[in-house]
């Protein structure tokens, strides 16, 4: 069974605490004590070529797979043949795999791998090293990481965390700090940022600037601004959106903050599995409202093909503010690159 991100999560430190947070404070200890002693004991395998680890310090949606995309582009764009590996959460393959999008579907590889591969090489693991070590034996000259901050079993040669940076509405993307299931983060702020190389910091399209209260949240660590824009607009006339992302209430802001004519939003878990009997009823809700069905990007590689010809998806990219700085970041990785190419030539 999946469950919707607990939206109490994200309360900001000071606000009162519900309940529900206040019982689940000792199983929170016990998951940071964990995470910390799993770190520690690691012993990572280097693949012999960069490692780029873009993860995340929270649970629920952080904007981080169209950051995965966005520098797997930007390497690719300066002649490094970057490859993307993830474990493909949701998916029963456990590799290592390249995906096909002409072969699998996300029940193979699970949603975000699928949605990657549309336009880079993607390959499942679940297992990291056995994949990393395929992808370097296909090619690739530099790994792109899809999640995978708190796994040791890697070497990494930059680490990127992403944060969602919006923080409107009373919301604060760290909650009040509490560790799962108490609340979002996968370990403690201070430790997760002391592995991290740089902040990757996404906002909406519509927030003016970030908040300077969250930026100092970040010490001196570097603090790249990306804001997570529509790539297309919105279709026109009246839509029912539906989403099962980590957060879909950001998608149902965004989408009327991009002008759409949104008559209903529903929100669903994340990951959440398409069955006809949903798709019905979503389409019957769509038709007594006069409206079409529109989707994540995330969501709609996961329709039945049947069904892809009647909802419209509605994808969205990462775009860097600073792009000097960004490939000022990545340029000892491009370095390291280069000089492998000249060892071998």
């Amino acid at each position: 069974m999946r469950f919707a991100t607990p939206r109490w999560w994200y309360v900001r430190q000071g606000a009162p605490m519900p309940l529900t947070r206040a019982l689940l404070r000792p199983i929170a200890w016990i998951w940071a004590w964990a995470t910390a002693r799993r770190i520690a004991g690691g012993r990572p395998f280097d693949p012999g070529i960069p490692v780029i680890c873009v993860g995340n310090l929270t649970l629920g949606g952080s904007g981080k797979t169209p950051v995965v995309r966005a520098i797997v582009r930007r390497l690719v764009d300066r002649g490094v043949a970057a490859q993307v590996l993830t474990r493909g959460y949701g998916g029963r393959l456990k590799g290592p795999v390249r995906v096909d999008v002409a072969r699998h579907g996300a029940e193979d590889v699970g949603d975000e791998a699928l949605m990657l591969a549309k336009d880079s090489v993607v390959w499942v693991a679940r297992e990291r090293p056995a994949g990393a070590d395929e992808a370097r034996r296909g090619g690739a000259q530099a790994i792109v990481l899809d999640d995978g901050h708190q796994d040791p079993s890697l070497v990494k040669t930059l680490s990127l965390v992403v944060v969602d940076g919006e923080t409107r509405d009373g919301e604060w993307p760290f909650g009040d700090g509490a560790v799962f299931p108490a609340g979002p983060m996968r370990e403690p702020l201070g430790a997760g940022l002391a592995r991290a190389d740089a902040v990757v910091l996404l906002l909406p399209a519509d927030m003016a600037a970030p908040d300077p209260n969250l930026v100092a949240r970040f010490g001196a660590k570097p603090v790249l601004v990306a804001r997570l824009a529509p790539a297309a607009p919105p279709p026109p006339g009246p839509q029912l959106g539906f989403a099962g992302i980590g957060k879909p209430w950001k998608m149902e802001r965004a989408l009327k903050a991009a002008g759409c004519d949104l008559v209903d939003f529903a929100p669903l878990p994340d990951h959440a599995r398409y069955d006809e009997a949903l798709l019905r009823f979503l389409a019957r809700r769509a038709e007594t409202l006069g409206a079409g069905l529109l989707t994540s990007e995330k969501d709609w590689v996961k329709l039945p093909p049947a069904w892809r010809e009647r909802v419209a998806a509605w994808p969205v990219e990462a775009r860097f503010e600073d792009e000097e700085m960004l490939d000022a970041i990545l340029l000892p990785l491009r370095e390291k690159v280069a000089a492998k190419r000249s060892d071998e030539g």
